[in-house]
């Protein structure tokens, strides 16, 4: 049993319609960051959300950012068995935020990397604030620069959002974007210049926008209207990349999503990111971003 709900506001619509706004919030870190707990919270609360939604908005209490990703310190610690475990049931509750029978929508106010894009990407839309006058924020897939892989969809998802070849190549080298350069990508699928404005902007949006048909996958992954361009970018990447294991993980995980499909691919992302987390220089990369971390 889940002791502490996220909290859910509720609101109408110009048209009558109800949205719940969910905010992702760690009352015990400084940012948010996924872990088992989070997940479990995060399920939970989906369950009390009502029927016959109009709208769903995913957004974040913490003011440096959406989400910084998955615990890493957690993923390393686990086995073989408890991180597949793991993985799987991360799936399955981002998994139904995408089935959800409304538009959703994720409200990025600032950093999203790694396992917060790959939620994000569970919904609809992307609404972004980018403030010309702020700082830009890192938005990405930063996993390959640990000589590790996605491994909730995000070498899938990303190459439906924005460029292909863009997204094959940053996924490869774990290189994110900044905020700006996501504007530029046509990442975001509204934007807004202040904070404040964000929720309103992402409540009018999924109140605005048509609910893409349900097919028990993220709506926005490898399909046939985009297989044939996803290819081509991929066949590029492979040449213009420098052959490594995580690279080739990422790679790998294109082209199943190419030629098998979004299950497929998720499946494999799993499979590359639990063996490649036991490979020397992936050990040797997170062990330097923990050092990093600690200074």
């Amino acid at each position: 049993m889940v002791d502490n709900l996220l909290p859910v506001e509720l609101s109408t619509s110009a048209s009558g319609g109800t949205i719940a706004v969910l905010t992702l919030v760690q009352s015990d870190r400084p940012v948010v960051v996924i872990d088992q707990s989070l997940l479990k919270q995060l399920n939970a609360t989906l369950d009390t959300l009502p029927d016959n939604l109009e709208g769903f908005v995913l957004a974040s209490g913490a003011p440096r950012a959406f989400v910084a990703g998955a615990d890493l310190k957690s993923i390393m610690s686990m086995n073989d068995d408890e991180l597949h475990t793991y993985l799987e049931y991360g799936a399955t509750v981002f998994q139904r935020i995408a089935d959800l029978p409304c538009t959703t929508a994720a409200a990025i106010h600032s950093v999203a990397l790694g396992g917060g894009l790959e939620l994000a990407m569970h919904c609809d839309g992307l609404i972004g604030c980018v403030d010309p006058e702020a700082k830009p924020f890192l938005i990405g897939l930063p996993e390959a620069g640990l000589k590790i892989c996605p491994g909730w969809g995000g070498t899938n998802l990303l190459v439906a959002r924005i460029d292909p070849y863009n997204a094959i190549v940053a996924t490869a080298n774990g290189v994110p974007m900044k905020s700006d350069s996501a504007l530029e990508a046509k990442l975001f699928d509204a934007v807004v210049q202040s904070h404040d404005e964000l929720i309103e902007a992402a409540k009018a949006w999924v109140s605005t926008t048509p609910t893409p048909t349900r097919n028990k996958a993220p709506s926005r992954i490898i399909d046939p209207d985009n297989r044939a361009r996803i290819a081509t970018a991929l066949e590029k990447a492979r040449a213009d990349l420098e052959p490594s294991p995580h690279v080739d993980a990422v790679l790998d995980c294109v082209d199943t999503g190419i030629n098998e499909g979004w299950h497929e691919a998720i499946a494999k992302e799993r499979e590359h990111l639990v063996a490649l987390r036991h490979t020397q220089p992936a050990q040797d990369a997170i062990n330097a971003f923990f050092a990093k971390s600690k200074k």
